[in-house]
């Protein structure tokens, strides 16, 4: 049975570094590009973005690592008018979406979802008929939508940043649906090879295991699950990753750990904390390496 391999990469914001580290030695250790050796690529926000690049644009790792650079970081987060009158509630979106559509439009210009060479699946979230959204480069629904829409959509994560429109639905970020989108994945890569053996690899963006205290979450409104990171805790559920372990067997490999020292927040771009999402994925490297590249192995 003929075999098709499948990258499936989470959100996270700035972790998803962590991610691209762990492609940068994949791709030493193979010989050639992660584009080359997938034939299907799935993502959510962050992670959908990259996998825009790595289907439609054939990018390598490194040149992902740039497109995520601390330049770019920073533009991508042009702070809005973050409202600190009120403390920790806001009146409007951290930041704006300009910065961001900037970065996006210098890498990707004009470019189609669907000129992309492999088959692309990203999420997002219709916030009007209340539904998740699957943008795909083999839709004719989603053909005309440019690379630079469909990533500001699966990333626009409320909070931090402005609802995206796209043609005449409103969307918020995919992690709304899945942050760890492997199972949708799955699924899609079936309808278009059904008579094909599905490999898949799913890179994480760190989990964060600090306990919260069970008897102050009691008395917490707004502000106080705010305060405990409330949209990571709706992010980061192991759910799917169990899902997909059970319907894929050994076929499927899953690659992230806890944080283990970096920042929770999603947007934390220091100089510091970029360090260690980047040891992080090296980490990763050293524990999942072996057994991905068995996976990816053609003897297998």
């Amino acid at each position: 049975m003929k075999k098709k391999y499948i990258l499936s990469m989470d959100g996270g914001g700035v972790r998803t570094l962590a991610s691209i580290t762990f492609l940068k030695l994949l791709e030493k250790e193979m010989g050639k590009r992660v584009s080359e050796q997938f034939d299907f690529f799935v993502g959510t926000s962050a992670g959908a973005i990259s996998c825009l690049a790595l289907s439609a644009k054939n990018f390598s790792a490194v040149e992902l690592e740039s497109m995520w650079s601390h330049e770019n970081l920073t533009k991508t987060m042009r702070a809005s008018s973050w409202e600190t009158k009120l403390g920790l509630l806001q009146a409007n979106p951290k930041y704006t979406s300009e910065g961001k559509r900037e970065v996006l439009q210098e890498y990707f210009g004009d470019t189609k979802i669907s000129e992309a060479n492999k088959p692309v699946a990203i999420l997002s979230y219709d916030i009007e008929t209340r539904s998740p959204v699957l943008l795909t480069s083999y839709s004719e629904i989603d053909k005309d939508i440019t690379l630079v829409d469909a990533g500001d959509a699966t990333s626009a994560a409320p909070i931090y940043y402005p609802t995206a429109k796209v043609g005449d639905r409103y969307l918020i970020d995919g992690a709304i649906v899945a942050n760890h989108p492997v199972l949708h994945g799955y699924v899609e890569a079936k309808k278009i090879f059904p008579n094909c053996e599905l490999k898949v690899l799913s890179l994480g963006t760190g989990l964060s295991k600090r306990p919260l205290k069970g008897e102050a979450s009691k008395k917490w409104g707004i502000v106080g699950w705010m305060m405990h990171d409330l949209f990571g805790l709706m992010v980061e559920s192991s759910l799917d990753h169990e899902l997909a372990g059970d319907l894929i067997g050994e076929n499927y490999i899953r690659v992230n750990s806890a944080l283990d020292g970096v920042n929770r927040r999603l947007d934390d771009k220091s100089e510091p904390n970029l360090k260690k999402i980047i040891k992080m994925g090296e980490k990763w490297w050293d524990n999942f390496g072996l057994e991905t590249l068995n996976l990816l192995s053609d003897e297998n």
